[in-house]
């Protein structure tokens, strides 16, 4: 055996050797270190004075040491030996501010009790941590994921200093732990699926249909998140007031719009159904260490009501924050929020995506260039999951026929209001200038029906009576030939109709 073997071996020896003191941590150890880093972060930058917050604030790196006897700067431990970075220690603690996070509150969260671990259903192999209290969600990220969050910290924050009120997730720190010879990256975000409240399903979609269904796997689980497919078997669409409608359909569209013009795509939309006509919760299964919403526009119905005032803590509100909904017979609660959005259209998604579309339809796979996704994903949100709820519409004109003085309907006593109260305006102005969003308010319905429903009623009243008997003008009829002048066009047309 030659002496270059012999040194070769003992090498390999040593390295052994050191790799087997070397040892890894364990989950438990992960999980401490993780919550005593960012205790540390945290009360670290309660040093720090406040100030608006800086360009250069976005690149900022600080890390340090942390042994496990404590040092002159870091406390005595029980777990190994790790390194801490925490990335934009000042514009994160921005964030948290917005959103009305108190860093006495944010500790406690995330620091008194154990983290809980989740199952992930998705098809990365990141960690879930969930807080105790529901708060907050601890995720590991990769490396290029933190990049581009870092990177993304400069347009997020003109985002939320924009419109606070949104779904995308709301970032609150970015730390990375290297411990034992593990390097770990987590970001906390907002929760938002709470615990307390059970989902009675679970989705994970996209608006794409390749591969978009649940595996075997999945539907094992004694919770499992369905996707795409699974949705439209499921379900048929889940159906909203108009107003609240609307609301989430405009804020989707605003956040695919941002998403977009950062070059995101792959993100998916959570979507946790409870449904309140069966059997609720007990309150000894509620989460009990709950002590109140700290975090403002985390739940879904703030996330998407942009005129409402900052709510108040509601530590006693069975809803949880979620949207109400209908599906044929059952009174839901929507939760929901988008994810996964640290996903850009890099040159590895490209390839991705040209590889799928040479096996399958392009357009259905769900790796595409943001644009078209954004547009994708906001059709087939607004179509086929969400839809509106129209519970009064206009009567035909055949109902209306045989009665001519028909009881007082919402529709007289909105038009009775308006003229009361509004005499004066109308002599000057038109209703035609009004805004449309007018009389789509969930506390006046959309009754008044379009100019071409009231001629097509009045068409099909001329076919069936006589000119003589329109124009008698009698105590319980209007007479046509008669002109309404304090009346737009549309007014008169709406009272004929309502009136025939």
């Amino acid at each position: 055996m030659s002496v270059t073997t012999v040194e070769s071996l003992e090498t390999g020896t040593k390295a052994s050797k050191l790799s087997k003191d070397h040892k890894k941590p364990t989950a438990a150890a992960l999980k401490g270190a993780i919550q005593l880093g960012i205790g540390y972060a945290v009360g670290n930058l309660s040093s720090k004075p406040d100030r608006d917050v800086l360009m250069q604030d976005f690149s900022v790196v600080e890390s340090v040491f942390l042994p496990s006897e404590g040092s002159n700067l870091t406390p005595a431990h029980h777990f190994p030996d790790f390194r801490l970075k925490t990335y934009a220690p000042l514009a994160f603690r921005y964030f948290r501010e917005l959103f009305g996070i108190k860093p006495d509150d944010y500790l406690y969260s995330i620091c008194n009790e154990p983290l809980i671990e989740l199952t992930n259903p998705g098809a990365s192999s990141s960690w879930f941590y969930l807080t105790s209290d529901d708060e907050f969600i601890i995720k590991t990220v990769q490396h290029k994921e933190a990049e581009f969050l870092q990177k993304l910290l400069p347009g997020y924050y003109m985002n939320l200093n924009q419109n606070p009120r949104t779904l995308l997730p709301k970032f609150y720190g970015l730390y990375c732990i290297h411990c034992g010879g593990v390097t770990v990256r987590v970001v906390v975000m907002n929760n938002v699926l709470p615990r307390a409240m059970k989902m009675h399903y679970k989705y994970d979609l996209k608006g794409s249909s390749y591969k978009r269904r649940a595996s075997r796997k999945e539907h094992a689980k004694s919770s499992p998140t369905f996707k795409d497919l699974d949705f439209q078997e499921m379900h048929e669409g889940l159906y909203f007031d108009p107003d609240t409608y609307n609301a989430l359909m405009k804020t989707l569209q605003r956040d695919c719009r941002v998403l977009e013009s950062f070059k995101i795509m792959d993100y998916s939309l959570l979507l946790g159904i409870h449904v309140l006509d069966r059997k609720p919760l007990s309150r000894g299964s509620r989460c009990d260490s709950r002590r109140g919403q700290k975090v403002l526009y985390s739940t879904a119905l703030e996330s998407i009501q942009g005129t409402v005032k900052d709510p108040e803590p509601v530590a006693d509100d069975e809803t949880m924050g979620g949207i109400p909904a209908k599906h044929k017979d059952e009174n839901l609660l929507i939760f929901l929020g988008i994810i996964d959005i640290l996903q850009s259209y890099r040159f590895i998604k490209k390839v991705e995506h040209s590889w799928k579309a040479l096996v399958h339809d392009g357009d259905t796979v769900s790796v595409h260039r943001p644009s078209f996704y954004a547009d994708r994903f906001l059709k087939f949100m607004g179509s086929t999951v969400f839809k509106k709820l129209h519970p009064l519409r206009g009567a035909s004109s055949k109902r209306k026929r045989g009665s001519l003085y028909p009881a007082r309907s919402a529709s007289q006593e909105f038009l009775s209001q308006q003229r009361s109260e509004k005499k004066e305006e109308k002599k000057t102005q038109s209703m035609d200038n009004l805004d449309g969003n007018f009389y789509s308010s969930s506390e006046q319905p959309d009754l008044v029906p379009k100019p071409t429903v009231s001629f097509e009623c009045a068409q099909n009243i001329e076919e069936d009576l006589d000119d003589s008997d329109i124009r008698r003008g009698s105590n319980s009829t209007v007479a046509l030939d008669d002109p309404l002048p304090s009346l737009s066009r549309s007014q008169s047309d709406t009272e004929l109709d309502v009136y025939l």
